[in-house]
């Protein structure tokens, strides 16, 4: 399977794509505004202790207190562990915590004291002593050894934490692992000592930024290539390949052609389908996708596929492909929580099985944890996969404000962007005077304020001038550039 990774950097966002065989599988997208905290580590101080919930609420300097539960507080060394929340915290307290889920809606961030810090090759824990291998290494005697070689290093290196082998550890010299291990400690310690010299609440160590975490955790041996198309990320990701994962710097490259990069790939245009409730499948058939507060369905249904034998074929056809279609659909709209799938009726056994099957095994390759369940009396399939961030919706989309909520509309600061993108596509296109961008007042009055300085900047570097009109019957989402 070949695959590339395209990273497209502007200033007010950076948004990463993952290609296989030429069909964009994955999208990350990260705002200036509103980067992901996930991994990034905090003093805090207990706000609020609930017994009824086995939680506490702490603030580590955010808009939103953080939730913090029981079974996320790692014991003390040498400490029995207790279940009791208000036998572990109390309010006032001050503590070292890290996001493992980011604020999603109107809920604060999800914290744990059991840190970890993640390199190229391992996961290290200062708080945990034990030693562990990705379930992804199938092979027996390499676990082995990746388990024999953590091991040694903490036995040399008595109370210094402990490690887990990602799957990128597979076929890793010892050096290299130790290596990994050294800088992890390392970076530990030097947490620890700011954490310590610090008595406020707020950021005590933040994680890499977007296109250096796509080097670290997307990058695999299947990876041909990773383009890039700002030379100012360019030169800080080489460095950081050549220290941390030399064997991908020559795979690293810059794209500076007139058209952009996702437009080259088509990946604005899965973008917009990935915002639509409907998903057109090959055979004629489509899928239904809704997303909600609780939980997100989906519905399969065989629109104008009528098949060639009979209508237990026909049905079995649409679901086997549906289940492809579900599993791609999961990972571009990074949909998580509860899943639940409506495939089309099926009284052959074996025919759910086998689509249980296709779809387990579609979801291999997700970066995502997933748990399918079985088909149910219901004909329905339940399933979980684990959200760490906001859906590709959530971060583009606001509720619509002319259906109380019932549907979803492009935000003004997401219509800016796609107005900035268009307007360097023009200008590299055509040679013009003068660019006017027609836009809903709601998105001018945007361009005029907070997006001012992003504004200028794209002026300054297409050297022409942008001029803004107001449309009052144009709708948040619609725009046009005029050519002058």
């Amino acid at each position: 399977m070949s695959e590339e990774i395209l990273i497209n950097v502007t200033p007010p966002e950076t948004r990463v794509a993952v290609i296989e065989n030429g069909v964009v599988q994955e999208i990350i997208i990260e705002r200036a505004k509103r980067c992901g905290l996930v991994g990034n580590i905090y003093r805090g101080r207990v706000c609020r202790v609930l017994p009824g919930m086995q939680a506490a609420f702490v603030d580590i300097g955010l808009e939103r207190a953080a939730f913090l539960h029981a079974s996320d507080i790692a014991a003390g060394a040498g400490e029995s562990r207790s279940d009791q929340i208000y036998e572990l915290v109390h309010e006032g307290d001050s503590i070292i915590v890290q996001v493992v889920k980011d604020p999603l809606g109107t809920k604060g961030a999800r914290l744990t004291t059991n840190i970890s810090l993640a390199s190229r090759y391992l996961v290290f824990m200062p708080r945990l002593s034990n030693t562990g291998v990705s379930q992804k290494i199938e092979d027996d005697e390499e676990r082995k050894r990746l388990r024999e070689i953590l091991q040694r290093y903490v036995d040399e290196h008595a109370g210094n934490g402990g490690y887990i082998a990602r799957t990128a550890a597979e076929a890793v010299a010892d050096t290299a692992l130790c290596r990994d291990m050294a800088f992890l400690a390392r970076l530990w310690t030097g947490i620890r000592e700011r954490a310590e010299g610090c008595r406020e609440v707020g950021l005590v160590h933040d994680d890499l930024p977007l296109a250096l975490r796509a080097l670290r955790d997307l990058v695999t041996p299947e990876v041909e290539r990773v383009r890039i198309d700002s030379r100012t990320t360019l030169d800080k990701a080489r460095p950081f390949a050549v220290t941390y994962i030399p064997e991908i710097v020559e795979r690293i490259e810059y794209y500076g052609g007139e058209r952009p990069l996702f437009d080259l790939y088509g990946v604005e245009d899965e973008i917009q389908k990935a915002l639509q409730r409907k998903v057109q499948l090959k055979s004629g058939g489509h899928l239904v996708i809704d997303q909600t507060e609780a939980m997100t369905t989906i519905d399969v249904n065989t629109g104008a596929f009528v098949g060639h034998r009979n209508l237990e074929e026909t049905i079995f056809k649409t679901n086997l492909e549906a289940a492809q279609a579900i599993s791609r659909q999961l990972r571009l709209r990074n949909l998580g929580g509860i899943i639940i799938i409506d495939f089309i009726d099926m009284t052959d056994d074996e025919h759910k099985r086998q689509v249980l099957r296709v779809l387990e095994k579609s979801l291999s390759r997700d970066h995502a944890k997933t748990h399918i369940s079985e088909v149910s009396a219901l004909g329905l399939v339940e399933m979980t996969r684990k959200r760490t961030r906001e859906s590709l919706e959530r971060i583009l989309c606001e509720p619509c404000p002319y259906c109380n909520g019932r549907g979803s509309v492009k935000t003004a600061e997401t219509t800016c962007y796609e107005i900035f993108r268009e307007l360097l596509r023009e200008s590299r296109q055509f040679e013009v005077e003068t660019l006017l961008v027609l836009a809903s007042p709601e998105v001018v009055d945007r361009l005029l304020a907070e997006e001012s300085g992003h504004l200028a900047e794209l002026e300054e570097f297409i050297g022409k001038p942008i001029r803004l009109q107001a449309e009052s019957l144009y709708t948040q989402e619609q725009y046009d550039v005029v050519l002058i």
